[in-house]
């Protein structure tokens, strides 16, 4: 019985040791894909580009959306998402009717912060760059 279990349990480490790591080239197409963040509740989508201040895209910067919705607000969702290597992060599922408009999209990365409004009444599928800077210090 156990050369059974011992046999098996080479047989399988065996399998998993001959399976490859991801070439470069992959690694490459996975970084370029664009994350996709779908909220399930509406028609409407935004892509974002989040750039630095010298317009060069932000790899792995965090993307944060609140938005409620029906009647007085009464339906939530808190989304949330990273960049890839262009700086691209796409928010898909998204009413068409919020309360209270435009959402605040909000990005951080590292000690940059930025944010861009978006009302899906009057974009429901839209594109925005959104621009990371330092951000200004707080007044006594």
């Amino acid at each position: 019985m156990l050369c059974l279990v011992l046999a098996s349990f080479f047989a399988v480490s065996d399998s998993q040791s001959n399976q490859k790591a991801p070439s470069r080239e992959q690694q490459a197409q996975a970084a370029a894909q664009v994350p996709v963040m779908d909220g399930g509740a509406g028609p409407c989508g935004l892509e974002l580009t989040v750039r630095d201040s010298d317009s060069k895209p932000v790899y792995d910067a965090t993307v944060k959306v609140h938005i409620a919705y029906g009647f007085a607000g009464a339906h939530r969702l808190d989304l949330q998402a990273g960049t890839n290597a262009g700086g691209k992060v796409k928010f898909t599922g998204i009413p068409a009717r919020v309360h209270r408009p435009p959402l605040e999209f909000n990005a951080t990365k590292d000690r940059l912060e930025g944010s861009v409004a978006y009302d899906p009444t009057s974009e429901c599928q839209a594109k925005h760059d959104l621009t990371l800077q330092k951000p200004k210090p707080q007044e006594p």
